[in-house]
């Protein structure tokens, strides 16, 4: 520092040296400013020579002499480069100029190298380390785990407490025979608990409490995803056909030792080539009259009942969904209960079991491949509640069209859904647990002398997490709505051989299962990869959970049905109440529609309404309620203007719907956003406290605005919102994360998940 009249330029100089090699353009600049200044052409030559720069020894000089300088400047001198180096050069006994304080001045600023960050970077201050600080919950964080659990509190709690006793533990590295041994184990524990029987009826050994059963396998996934699986396959699928499709000798028979597991067995109803489309499966089930028995055969390779859970390993019997044929005369698909295995274990003659083997994930499970060759059961083990064969061969039926007996036998396993969907979201809420409480532990970056920043303290890491733990708790309330609708509509359906008490209410139940079934898996798929990612490389490790909820939980997508077929199902589902509303999709029908939509698409549309953006408006349940309802009804009506325009155009029904597959999936999608968002506000309304209902009411917002926010292309197109409300929207999601934010803990805390469901993880 030999130049006294350049002292004042050296800490903007350093640190613009310092933070890379400065561009001619640059250089240029500070050399023009110098010129201003007055000051003399060598005095800075050397820093501003481009084809000279500065070497990194010449610049830790620097470094250092501008630090013994610095110390002795009071910190208030100390707030932007400027000012330091005028401070410096004046203890120095130099006095810059106003021609070079405004010099240095406008090259800190030509080079953005304003306020306190650029003068911390000269003197490497040490990062303190702060406690993270302690934040009560403002809420009955018990009351809001109560009102979480929804029906059957009592059995979610004794679940958890089972879970917890030490008998369970998560284990990794077994070998998949080992793995698959642990599984059953743990599922027998379960039997001799006696929840695998709890929907059972009580004269048949069951405790009568379908609502226990649901609430059971729903708590379950908090844990291992297999013995999830196991469980469900024999006590649900298995156990639970037996009791829907069967009648009263079949329970006598079957539905204690299923129970019990003393019977291990398995649903067989998909096949290589038939997944979905169970209609037109392959296995053939022939009724012979000179023997009263059914011969049970696979005709081709692709009829094969295949990913079968419990065949490779324990299962014993098997439900086998077949063609049956009656006197020469196809009657469509029924359940017959076909024997597979021996008691020792050994397949018994005419049919081939194969291992699927090693699957992405849900090793614990025996998925096995199904084949028969002319396999002969007695007439009685055909299923029959809705269909029979007498004693003298004839085939009985009270539901005449194949069709309805078909969807009728379908829609009482829709439990199936029902109970994978409140799976996922367990996984949801575990992948939701051990993220959040990571992110408000983990501390990453900050200003230059304080302490590192708590992930979640981040509005990106807030995006990442926050709308999701909305989307969980409003798929929480939806998905028990959906389970006490779906028992209301069996207890209103039992008792009925044909189906015919209670098919409206059932109708409804099984597109509301289909939807939300295929919404909450889609949400685990998504939920659980953010919160890997947002857990970094901790992660990934096997012992944090990501790795076995990711694997696991992906085939839930495709469980019970595969998603975007499920969508079509809720497409055709609201297509069809279109048309019981309002006629068929002819004109009249869609004119009908359209002048009682018209009304209230006005009001809708009025400018004043598109361009509202005060927080009392954004927050308003009406407003969320109104526009996604908009959403539903304008998509259900152009989906029907458009299957109406091919199908007047020549198309067949099925090749019209197929042509609009992709509008009638985003009507879909858009129907059950509307009906999630409907069970929440319900929720809010009947919530026991107010501090829950307050907090309720924020997730609420979180989960509708960000569902507005996804689809802002389509709101802004159909004139709904204006582009300064649709970026307030977006404004407020980022807001109601930062207002979620310090409660994070305590809600996801409410999710209840057992510390044995965590141990060993970052989630504890």
């Amino acid at each position: 520092m030999a130049e006294p009249e350049s002292v004042a330029f050296y800490p903007l100089l350093y640190v613009a040296w310092a933070d890379g090699e400065l561009a001619d353009e640059e250089l240029e600049l500070l050399r023009g400013h110098v010129r201003e200044a007055g000051l003399p052409e060598g005095a800075l030559a050397e820093w501003l020579d481009p084809d000279a720069p500065p070497s990194a020894e010449r610049l830790l000089h620097l470094l250092d002499a501008v630090r013994r300088r610095a110390a002795e400047v009071s910190p208030e001198r100390r707030r932007s480069l400027t000012e330091l180096g005028i401070a410096i050069a004046e203890a120095d006994g130099a006095h810059p100029t106003p021609e070079e304080r405004e010099a240095i001045l406008r090259i800190e600023e030509a080079l953005g190298l304003g306020g306190r960050d650029a003068v911390a970077t000269l003197f490497d201050p040490v990062r303190p380390i702060a406690p993270l600080p302690v934040v009560p919950s403002t809420f009955d964080r018990e009351a809001m785990a109560r009102f979480l659990d929804g029906p059957a509190g009592e059995t979610r709690r004794r679940v958890r407490e089972i879970l917890s006793d030490g008998r369970f533990r998560l284990v990794s590295g077994l070998s998949t025979p080992e793995y698959r041994a642990q599984v059953t184990a743990w599922c027998r524990l379960l039997a001799d608990e006696g929840l695998g029987r709890l929907g059972y009826p009580t004269e048949y050994g069951g405790g009568g409490d379908p609502a226990g059963f649901v609430a059971t396998f729903e708590t379950l996934a908090f844990f291992d995803l297999s013995l999830l699986t196991k469980f469900g396959v024999q006590f649900g699928l298995f156990g639970g056909s037996i009791h829907q499709l069967g009648s009263s000798r079949h329970h006598e028979k079957y539905l204690r030792d299923a129970g019990t597991l003393a019977l291990p067995g398995c649903f067989a109803m998909s096949e290589t080539l038939h997944g979905s489309n169970v209609y037109d499966i392959q296995t053939t089930a022939v009724h012979d009259p000179a023997t009263r028995e059914i011969e049970v055969h696979t005709p081709v390779p692709g009829a094969r009942k295949d990913y079968i859970g419990n065949a490779a390993r324990d299962g014993r019997l098997a439900t086998v969904f077949a063609q049956l044929e009656v006197g020469g005369e196809g009657r469509g698909v029924h359940a017959i209960l076909v024997p597979i295995r021996d008691e020792d274990g050994d397949a018994l003659p005419g049919v081939t079991i194969e291992d699927c083997g090693e699957k992405l994930g849900l090793n614990g499970v025996d998925n096995g491949r199904l084949l028969f060759d002319r396999v002969r059961v007695p007439r009685e083990n055909l299923l029959d509640r809705f269909a029979s064969i007498d004693e003298a061969g004839a085939y009985r039926s009270l539901i005449a069209s194949p069709a309805r007996r078909f969807f009728t036998m379908l829609g009482t396993l829709v439990g199936g859904r029902v109970a994978v969907g409140s799976a996922a979201l367990s996984a949801s809420k575990v992948a939701l647990t051990i993220a959040v409480r990571y992110g408000a532990r983990r501390r990453q970056f900050g200003p230059p002398g304080e302490a590192e920043r708590p992930l979640l303290d981040y509005p990106s890491h807030q995006r990442r997490l926050l709308p999701r733990l909305a989307t969980t708790y409003a798929l929480g309330f939806a998905l028990h709505d959906l389970q006490e609708q779906h028992l209301a509509a069996e207890s209103a359906d039992s008792g009925e051989a044909d189906g015919r008490s209670g098919t409206a209410a059932r109708r409804r139940t099984e597109a509301a299962a289909a939807g939300l079934k295929a919404y909450a898996t889609w949400h685990a798929t998504e939920t659980i990869q953010a919160c890997r990612e947002a857990c970094g490389g901790r992660g990934y490790l096997a012992h944090n959970r990501f790795a076995a909820l990711k694997a696991d939980s992906d085939v839930f997508t495709t469980f019970e049905g595969d998603n975007t077929v499920l969508m079509q199902l809720v497409a055709k589902d609201l297509l069809t109440g279109f048309r019981q509303q309002f006629g068929d999709l002819g004109a009249l029908g869609l004119a009908r529609f359209a002048a009682g939509r018209a009304r209230r698409a006005v009001a809708e549309r009025n400018p004043i309404v598109s361009r509202k953006t005060s927080e009392a408006h954004l927050r308003d349940p009406e407003f969320h309620d109104a526009i996604l309802d908009a959403r539903r009804t304008e998509l259900v009506l152009s989906l029907a203007r458009r299957i109406r325009h091919r199908i007047a155009g020549g198309m067949t029904s099925f090749d019209a719907l197929t042509d609009c597959q992709n509008h009638a999936l985003t009507a879909a999608r858009a129907h059950v956003e509307c009906e999630i968002l409907r069970s929440m506000l319900a929720a809010e309304r009947r919530t026991p406290t107010s501090g829950v209902a307050e907090w309720l009411e924020r997730l609420r917002c979180l989960f509708a605005l960000a569902a507005i926010e996804r689809s802002a292309a389509w709101f802004l197109e159909q004139g709904y919102l204006d582009p300064p409300k649709s970026k307030a929207i977006r404004s407020m999601v980022t807001a109601l994360c930062a207002e979620i934010r310090p409660q994070a803990i305590p809600l996801v805390d409410a999710f209840d998940v057992p510390r044995a469901c965590l141990e060993g993880s970052i989630g504890l």
